[in-house]
């Protein structure tokens, strides 16, 4: 990824991957589960992570996979971002990125006071926490590539 990148070019294999980098023992998403009742020990959840949750969902979004999502054109990260229905899975990435406490706990108040439907706590999150913002953050936290550094090194 490049400092270029707009927020519409990123695909959903290279959000995984990073992803994978990021830590995914971090401490407030936990207390979001549980205020929600919602993720890990809570229903059927299958992942002992949100940072599972996600490397799971995004390794199966070219199918169907477990969701049963309709196959059609190749969707961006963007449009990944914009459609998760979890708000604990939204909330661990932006903790995970190190966005802003008062970001964060502006999303928290918002996730809980939303009503009660996955879309609607997933769309509060989303109007304090947008996909420009974690987008700018991913792209900030990305190691350059060897194209990137050749150019730096020429200028």
């Amino acid at each position: 990824m490049t400092g270029n990148m707009q927020p519409e070019d990123m695909t959903p294999a290279q959000l995984r991957k990073r992803i994978k980098a990021l830590n995914a023992d971090t401490p407030r998403y936990k207390a979001l589960e549980a205020a929600l009742g919602e993720g890990v020990g809570y229903g059927h959840a299958w992942y002992a992570t949100q940072k599972e949750h996600w490397l799971g969902w995004l390794s199966e979004y070219s199918g169907a996979g477990a969701y049963g999502r309709k196959v059609g054109p190749k969707r961006s990260a963007q449009f990944v971002y914009n459609h998760i229905q979890c708000a604990p899975m939204l909330f661990w990435l932006s903790e995970a990125l190190d966005v802003e406490d008062e970001l964060l706990d502006d999303a928290f108040a918002a996730v809980l006071a939303a009503p009660a439907r996955n879309a609607s706590q997933c769309a509060a999150l989303r109007r304090v926490i947008s996909w420009q913002k974690v987008h700018a953050i991913l792209v900030a936290q990305s190691p350059p590539t060897l194209v990137g550094k050749i150019r730096n090194a020429i200028l």
